[in-house]
């Protein structure tokens, strides 16, 4: 995998080692959006043994999700600096560890820094680089890939569920949190799987002695920015801010704020809402069950619908469909009582919900570039950790205030209704105006001045003839029977030119 590897063309390729990393992803992705939830069912035993109220005790699921989300950046900095394979083996190992010290606990504090911090912050240094990872190895089939990986959120809550509870029903919360650090461990395997595909040839610096081995693999991967300054010798952007100047990020980041607020919430009140409502434990516990197996059906065929040639440059508005239904569907099974229509919901929801989880990331891929997309995700994933810390706490302060889940409901699907209206919105007036206008010179495909500058500065270092993978010079090259404004997508982490 060194300087001396195997040759290819440019791009992904598309399969072969693709498919491992893919299945990784699938695992990564199953803890790190199906633990948060699944440890609800813990809830009204911790709330028993520490005499704590629901608002109190969903702070753990509530820091595990902000730890997942708000260390995006910090993910960010360490993949670029040390490569996806450590970072992921170290997360690991935190996300057991984690869970392993929580059931040793005596108070909600040392859980909200076991369960909550340390395993968060785990599942974090594992969810990110295998996102990154998946986009090396996948350019065409990008949407099914993501779709598949996203699958590994519903498989893991519709098992972990009904796990959770069998576990607290023989060993109790302490021996059942010892026993899910265990199989936390096999964040590590995955994380072993993670090596950096192929490429096409030695680099003129990615592979010196001066370069620690994870920084050379991150060479390989595409993943550091670099600037050259005057004096010609480059220094290393292990984090790029500057794409926050981009219009498109905005609308994305604004629409995953406001969507953050009320998506998670249904699943983590549902437990307790239907026992609350009279359902037995097992029938309720069953009921996220339900949500993950329609989910599983949801988010495969949804990534290969958006793979259509006709539908992926529309990619952005299938996107605000989704989040518009699980707005809609959130509004209408506010009132639901019975374990029919809890079941109902539990289909409608799962089904919109699943087609969030594997549109989120292509959207952001198709918005930003490939080129972007780290440092893109770490600071997407940094708003969304600050809706998630105002979401489920302030939604379980107001079931232990009103005694009534009803209100929370319809907020939850306000917000996300609203996430799916302000990204339609903002998609038709103001980012297809701004394609409408004629690039300038240096801008075709898409590219910012931003970007055509780091480019420039990027040629003007390299050696003459020697070009960077991954670089802009390699994403905006036009193809042979190509016209003027249709770039060919060469980089490293390629993205189709149609739905950028």
């Amino acid at each position: 995998m060194g300087a001396g590897g195997p040759r290819r063309g440019a791009g992904p390729p598309d399969g072969g080692w693709g498919w491992a990393v893919l299945g990784a992803c699938f695992v990564i992705t199953g803890f790190a959006y199906g633990f948060p939830k699944a440890v609800s069912v813990f809830f009204r035993a911790l709330m028993r043994d520490f005499g704590a109220g629901y608002s109190d005790t969903a702070w753990v699921s509530s820091i595990m999700l902000a730890m997942l989300y708000g260390t995006g950046p910090v993910s960010s900095i360490l993949v670029t600096r040390f490569g996806c394979r450590p970072v992921m083996l170290v997360g690991g190992l935190l996300a057991s560890a984690g869970m392993v010290l929580a059931s040793f606990a005596t108070r909600l504090l040392e859980l909200y820094l076991t369960a909550g911090v340390l395993t968060g912050l785990g599942l974090a240094l594992n969810f990110q680089p295998s996102l990154i990872m998946l986009g090396l190895y996948f350019e065409r089939r990008r949407p099914l890939a993501n779709g598949l990986a996203a699958a590994g959120s519903p498989v893991f809550l519709s098992a972990l569920s009904p796990l959770g509870q069998q576990l607290l029903e023989h060993f109790g919360w302490r021996g059942g949190f010892l026993l899910l650090g265990g199989l936390l461990l096999h964040c590590c395997a995955c994380g072993a799987v993670m090596r950096p595909p192929p490429g096409p040839g030695p680099r003129p610096r990615g592979d010196s002695a001066d370069d620690a081995p994870g920084e050379a693999e991150a060479d390989r991967a595409g993943l550091r920015l670099r600037e050259a300054p005057p004096g010609g010798r480059t220094r290393r952007r292990l984090l790029d801010v500057a794409v926050c100047a981009d219009r498109a990020f905005g609308v994305y980041a604004v629409t995953k704020f406001l969507m953050a607020l009320g998506l998670f919430v249904p699943a983590i009140l549902l437990v307790n809402y239907a026992k609350d409502a009279g359902v037995p434990d097992a029938d309720a516990a069953f009921l996220l069950s339900i949500v993950g197996f329609v989910d599983i059906v949801a988010r495969p065929a949804c990534g290969a619908l958006a793979g259509l040639a006709r539908l992926r440059p529309h990619v952005a508005y299938l996107f605000s469909l989704a989040l518009m239904a699980n707005g809609l569907t959130d509004l209408s099974s506010a009132r639901a009582r019975s374990y029919g229509a809890l079941v109902a919901f539990c289909v409608a929801f799962g089904l919109s919900y699943g087609m969030v989880g594997a549109l989120q990331f292509e959207v952001l891929m198709a918005a930003v570039g490939s080129h972007r997309f780290p440092s893109a995700l770490g600071l997407v994933l940094l708003v969304e950790a600050v809706a998630v810390l105002i979401g489920p706490p302030s939604a379980g302060r107001l079931v232990d205030a009103l005694k009534n889940y009803e209100i929370i409901f319809y907020l939850a699907g306000s917000e996300v209704a609203l996430a799916g209206i302000f990204m339609a919105v903002a998609t038709k007036c103001c980012l297809r105006r701004s394609k409408d206008t004629p690039p300038s010179q240096g801008a075709q495909g898409g590219a910012s001045d931003t970007e055509d500058a780091e480019a420039q500065e990027d040629a003007e270092a390299l050696p003459a003839g020697a070009e960077e993978p991954g670089s802009l010079q390699a994403l905006e090259a036009p193809s042979p029977g190509a016209g003027p404004g249709e770039p060919k997508a060469e980089a490293e982490l390629g993205v189709d030119p149609e739905s950028v």
